[in-house]
């Protein structure tokens, strides 16, 4: 049987959130872990494949930060600006795409990103039409409450749930449709594969690692310096 070749891929990174969340005046993606960003590390785990040649960071029209790395001067980077949600800036970022059957969707601010993962990540879904996304299944006990309230309603079953993560690789024309289609009907989709599912598609789901966290807290920072640090002593 013939091996499938990975294709030529184009990433896009999602970077135009403010850091309200932080609560800090400076975009969670610009802080930094070492001597680098969170954004830079997000990046360089990417650019680092062959099969990714183009790298679409998308950001807020007054982000001064960006153009001040380094790396926003790869041949490899294009910068855009994106919109008010984080669907808005992905199309952004699609819309500049070119020549490129599948498309990469990062967090910028996810940066332990193991190189195994992403490859496996390619491997599975090269041979899919829709594509695939990196999740880790549900291990805790899940509870819903009434709404409004702090009070417990039932204990979810954590059967067959998993908890998405990035990257997410989709066919670029099929997320662009979806995700078009779903901002059209104003549908809420907080990540890539939710616009995939809105219009009945199935993504693969991608078995990936715990420490692949997504920098939202201020306390979230030193678990990532942590991760990072185990990640490039292996490397």
């Amino acid at each position: 049987m013939l091996k499938k070749k990975i294709p030529y891929i184009t990433a896009i990174l999602p970077a135009a959130g403010t850091g309200k969340r932080m609560k800090s005046l400076l975009p969670k993606q610009y802080c930094t872990i070492g001597d680098k960003t969170l954004i830079e590390h997000s990046m360089n785990a990417l650019l680092c494949q062959s099969c990714i040649r183009h790298c679409i960071v998308v950001i807020n029209a007054r982000d001064h930060w960006f153009r001040q790395l380094s790396i926003s001067y790869d041949p490899r980077v294009s910068v855009v600006v994106g919109g008010h949600t984080r669907a808005d800036s992905v199309m952004a970022g699609l819309q500049h795409v070119k020549k490129s059957v599948w498309v990469i969707v990062h967090d910028a601010v996810r940066p332990c990103l193991h190189h195994e993962d992403l490859l496996r990540l390619f491997e599975i879904t090269k041979f899919s039409q829709v594509g695939g996304i990196l999740a880790i299944p549900i291990c805790n006990t899940i509870k819903r409450t009434y709404c409004g309230t702090n009070f417990i309603r039932y204990t979810v079953n954590r059967e067959n749930l998993w908890h998405a993560l990035t990257p997410q690789l989709f066919n670029y024309d099929l997320l662009k449709y979806c995700l078009k289609k779903a901002l059209k009907n104003r549908v809420t989709v907080t990540d890539e594969a939710s616009a995939l599912e809105y219009c009945g598609y199935k993504s693969i789901v991608i078995h990936g690692r715990s420490d692949n966290i997504k920098v939202t807290h201020q306390n979230d920072l030193k678990l990532a310096n942590f991760y990072l640090s185990k990640l490039y002593k292996k490397t």
